[in-house]
């Protein structure tokens, strides 16, 4: 047999290579629309303005932990990367989260939503990078890890609540209170061999409509997620039915706690976010409850996912980055705020804790 040799070698052949990669470059789709990511850019720094200027004198908004470390975060992560060394605006957060450490290890204003607020006041600490805060992060780590229902609360692998974490004071455990927690710890450098991973993951797979991997009884097949095991908030009417708030939370769940991408559970929940795919409420209800929830959820997801576009159940292409970036620009109100004005619930009327959400999602957007 004889092997023809290409015509073109030496300094020709990578000549000829070089053209066809910056061919190839060129056409190449942008991951988002490059005026589109401007005008998102000026968005999130409109709501960065206006956290800065809902301070109290301590640096806190709302007098609340959680809120004032979702605008900590929001200021960490944006396009400008504020730091510590940009001044009082960030300092003061900061310390006030310091502040509020307790000797547990928990980080939290009063003693109800101690884990809730503990989770993302140390994914804002540990988005500062300053090694200073290590012992705080530690801290964090190891309440989150102890709050955690396992046999050190006299349960059994067996009972639908292993391995979930709640808001803290003794409340059931939940799915989105486990996801920012373990977004907390990830965050905090959590170690990914600690059991606190795999007790999670207990958890995690008895609150999706998955009856090939949940145990439950209740247990349906389209892939989504619910909030508790055999349970929804009352606000949605839709029984044990996934909805998007929580399908986002389990899926990116199951991607901090190390699951495959292949994952048949990680294919079901991506498979059920794209084929009931919409911006006008929250996926799987006719509510706009946790809207703004979904909103944020959906675009860290969807960024951890890492894949740019998605046809939906019609058929329908979509640019998440986009879209989600069209719906966050339209709902902005004139002095850089976001806040639900169809719903009250959760605090989604606040627009101090709505705002950060939004500058949050529109930052994973524009990365």
């Amino acid at each position: 047999m004889i092997r023809r040799r290409s015509l073109l070698t030496g300094p020709l052949a990578l000549s000829a290579l070089g053209l066809a990669a910056a061919a190839r470059a060129q056409t190449a789709q942008p991951r988002m629309n490059p005026q589109l990511r401007q005008r998102s850019v000026r968005a999130i720094a409109g709501g960065l303005h206006y956290l800065r200027g809902q301070q109290a004198a301590d640096g806190s908004l709302l007098g609340n932990v959680g809120v004032t470390a979702l605008a900590l975060r929001a200021f960490l992560e944006s396009p400008e990367k504020y730091s510590e060394a940009d001044g009082p605006f960030i300092t003061r957060q900061v310390e006030y989260l310091l502040g509020k450490a307790r000797p547990d290890g928990s980080i939290s204003a009063s003693l109800q939503g101690t884990a809730y607020n503990t989770a993302v006041a140390i994914t804002a600490l540990a988005a500062t990078r300053n090694a200073k805060y290590e012992a705080v992060l530690a801290g964090g780590r190891k309440f989150l890890s102890e709050h955690q229902v396992d046999e050190g609360e006299g349960y059994k692998s067996d009972h639908p609540f292993y391995g979930g974490i709640g808001y803290g004071g003794g409340e059931r455990p939940d799915l989105s209170n486990l996801y920012m927690s373990l977004e907390g710890m990830k965050a905090a450098g959590a170690d990914a061999k600690d059991p606190v991973w795999q007790k999670a993951m207990v958890f995690i797979s008895r609150t999706q409509n998955r009856s090939e991997s949940n145990d439950q009884k209740w247990a349906g097949n389209d892939g989504g997620f619910i909030y508790r095991p055999g349970f929804n908030m009352a606000e949605y009417e839709n029984g044990t039915e996934s909805y998007g708030g929580m399908t986002a939370a389990g899926l990116l769940s199951l991607l901090f706690a190390g699951t495959d991408k292949n994952d048949a559970r990680v294919q079901a929940a991506y498979k059920w976010i794209t084929q009931n795919y919409t911006l006008e409420t929250n996926p799987g209800t006719n509510k706009k409850h946790g809207l703004f929830y979904f909103y944020n959820v959906f675009a860290k997801v969807m960024a951890a996912y890492g894949e740019d576009s998605f046809v939906d159940g019609k058929g329908q292409r979509h640019n998440w980055r986009d879209e989600l970036a069209l719906k966050l620009l339209a709902l902005q109100n004139a002095d850089g705020s976001w806040a639900n004005t169809e719903s009250k619930a959760w605090w989604e009327d606040r627009p101090q804790l709505v705002t950060a959400w939004s500058v949050i999602a529109l930052e994973q957007a524009v990365k």
